[in-house]
C-alpha cells in the first residue's frame, strides 16, 4: 500500500485518544520514543490533515504539509511544555502555521512565475533579430561606400527606389547600356564586399 493511502487509512481509522494520553505520549516522543510518536500520529493525523486541508484546499499539497508538520513534531517535541497548553493544541498550532507558510510560499512562487512568464511574449528573439538587421544595414551602407559615385547612384535608383534600367538612364541622363554596366559592376562589388557567394 503506498504511503499516501496508508496515511489516509490511518487518519480514517484513528482511534479516539484521551487528551491526557497524548500528553504522556508527547513526553515519550521528546525522549525519542518512535512507538510513542506513531501513536501521536495516529491520534492527531486526522485533525492535522483536516486543518491543513481547510487552509490549502489541495489534498495532495495538504498531505505533504501534514507530513512536514509531523516531522516538525518529531524534531521539536522536547520544546513542548505541558504547563503552557495541551499537546493537541500545540500540534494544531504548528499545523496552522505551516499551512499558512505553504500558502504564502505557493503564492510567492506563482507571482514569480507570472512575473517571468514569457509565454505571452514574441515567439522569436525580437532583440536578436533587430540587432541582426541593424548590423546587416550597417554592412550594406559600408559596402555602398566602396562604390563609385556613378555606381552608387545607379544601384540606389534601381534597387532602393524601384526604377527600371530605362528610368535610371533618363534620370542620370546616360545611355541605358552604360547604366546596365554601372549596375552590374556595382552589384559585383557589393556582392564581394558583403561576402555573398554566387
Amino acid at each position: 500500500m503506498p504511503d499516501a493511502e496508508r496515511s489516509r487509512a490511518a487518519r480514517d481509522e484513528s482511534p479516539p485518544f484521551a487528551e491526557d494520553a497524548v500528553e504522556t505520549l508527547m513526553g515519550r516522543v521528546a525522549r525519542g520514543d518512535e512507538q510513542a510518536f506513531a501513536e501521536v500520529y495516529d491520534a492527531l493525523a486526522g485533525a492535522v490533515f483536516g486543518l491543513v486541508r481547510r487552509v490549502l484546499r489541495d489534498p495532495v499539497r495538504s498531505e505533504e504539509v501534514t507530513q512536514e508538520v509531523f516531522l516538525q513534531v518529531w524534531q521539536t517535541a522536547p520544546r513542548f511544555d505541558a504547563r503552557r497548553g495541551r499537546a493537541k493544541t500545540w500540534v494544531l498550532t504548528l499545523a496552522h502555521r505551516r499551512a499558512v507558510d505553504a500558502v504564502r510560499h505557493d503564492q510567492a512562487a506563482a507571482n514569480r512565475d507570472a512575473r517571468y512568464d514569457w509565454s505571452g511574449g514574441p515567439a522569436y528573439d525580437q532583440v536578436s533579430d533587430e540587432v541582426t538587421v541593424r548590423l546587416e544595414h550597417e554592412q550594406v551602407r559600408r559596402c555602398l561606400g566602396t562604390l563609385t559615385d556613378l555606381q552608387r547612384e545607379a544601384v540606389g535608383l534601381a534597387y532602393y527606389q524601384g526604377h527600371t534600367y530605362a528610368e535610371v538612364a533618363v534620370i542620370l541622363e546616360a545611355n541605358p547600356a552604360t547604366v546596365k554596366t554601372r549596375l552590374r559592376d556595382g552589384l559585383i562589388r557589393l556582392r564581394d564586399c558583403l561576402g555573398v557567394t554566387a
